[in-house]
């Protein structure tokens, strides 16, 4: 399609990602597709799901670790609140863990930010037309990793972890007991393969479960 000739009807594109740099280049490239259009870009995850029922995007590219908000979490909500809106999750981070979460948010793909813009192009047509858009490497290599075998609340608590939080802390945020949230870091422990919390929770986000 000649890059002078603009349809209609363009695509409309919601962008999310923290890095102005980032999001300014993908706008601007972006743009220069005859058929695409950006129309709204923030750099929070909390900010995506108002920004998508404003400006009705057709395709929402999500970045994964926003502050405020993950893209997996907006995906999540996105699926309830704009079921029109078809989510591309675009990361720098190809975590097999992170390939899974985000397809049981509902995305409609996955990418890595290092492919040409050309094929990013072609992936956001691409899932408007209902197909499933995944990087063929991190698909190997999510089949290769097999399920996550931390549960929800495993994930949670490891979590909530994190900067240092002591036991009476995360049950004091989660609503549970010391001696519950000390069960739950021992089973995520044995279940990483880890001799403590701390590299639990490293592992954990290492492979894209938390």
């Amino acid at each position: 399609m000649p890059r002078d000739y603009r349809p209609a009807k363009s695509i409309r594109v919601l962008l999310a990602e923290d890095q102005g740099m980032m999001r300014g280049a993908l706008a601007l490239l972006l743009g220069m597709e005859a058929d695409i259009e950006v129309v709204a870009q923030v750099a929070a995850g909390d900010l995506i799901v108002d920004a998508a029922l404003t400006h009705r995007p057709d395709v929402a590219l999500l970045d994964i670790e926003l502050p405020g908000k993950s893209g997996l979490d907006a995906a999540a909500e996105l699926r309830d609140q704009a079921p029109d809106c078809r989510v591309l999750i675009l990361t720098t981070f190809g975590r097999p863990g992170y390939l899974r979460r985000a397809m049981e948010a509902g995305a409609a793909g996955f990418l890595v930010k290092d492919g040409p813009v050309e094929e990013l192009a072609s992936s956001i047509r691409r899932v408007l037309t209902g197909e499933t858009v995944i990087d063929p490497a991190l698909a190997a290599a999510a089949l290769s990793a097999g399920p996550n075998p931390l549960t929800a609340r495993e994930c949670e608590v490891l979590s909530t972890s994190a900067d240092g939080a002591t036991v009476a802390d995360i049950a004091d945020a989660l609503h549970l007991s010391e001696s519950t949230v000390r069960n739950y870091l021992s089973s995520a422990i044995g279940k990483t393969g880890t001799r403590n919390r701390t590299e639990a929770l490293r592992e954990a986000r290492q492979q894209g479960w938390v």
